[in-house]
């Protein structure tokens, strides 16, 4: 009986003394900060500090990383970890996405730019064309080429905006006109 109990109290320290030495217990490597770091720098500071990584995905684009640099990581610089642990890292896109362009056009100016702020684009130059309507939107143009509904911009591009302004009249020759354009649209649809 004591001789088992014995030879159980060895058994168990020798487990632990075996456990300890294949786990490493009390060694600890400090996460190194690989914020703004490329890849192949990343690539090579792990391999040094027997880590590894792996890319969980890309964020929304941010100007102030470089493309294609960390951005994040989990777990966070200074933390201590075993050797061979891996780190999940998320990087700088190439680039800001492209967005939709949205139907405007005969909206008033109040509507436009709020909608085109909230998308993400910036508001650049505001000019005026001859039209009936006052602060509607008679087009956006980009760089100076006019945009349509549906096309897609880089997240804030700057967008031009044309308005009408209210300087021609609606005649009773131009309701003659809108309503003979109407009447003819509606019989060739009947056909």
């Amino acid at each position: 009986m004591v001789l088992a109990a014995i030879a159980l109290v060895v058994i168990a320290f020798l487990v632990l003394q075996w456990l300890d030495s294949t786990t490493n217990q009390d060694q600890h490597i400090e996460v190194p900060d690989l914020a703004k770091m490329s890849l192949d720098d990343v690539n090579q500071k792990v391999k040094e500090m027997d880590l590894r990584y792996e890319i969980l995905d890309s964020a929304n684009y941010n100007p102030d990383f470089p493309r294609y640099s960390v951005i994040d990581q989990v777990p966070e610089p200074g933390q201590s970890v075993k050797e061979n642990r891996k780190i999940y890292l998320t990087l700088n896109p190439s680039g800001y996405r492209k967005v939709m362009v949205p139907d405007l056009i005969r909206r008033s100016k109040r509507q436009a730019e709020p909608t085109l702020r909230s998308i993400g684009f910036e508001i650049g130059e505001i000019t005026y064309k001859p039209d009936f309507a006052k602060d509607v939107v008679l087009e956006l143009r980009h760089e100076g080429v006019k945009i349509e509904p549906g096309d897609e911009l880089m997240k804030t591009a700057k967008v031009d905006i044309v308005l009408g302004d209210g300087s021609e009249r609606y005649t009773a020759e131009d309701r003659e006109e809108e309503r003979d354009s109407i009447i003819s649209e509606e019989e060739e649809i009947e056909f």
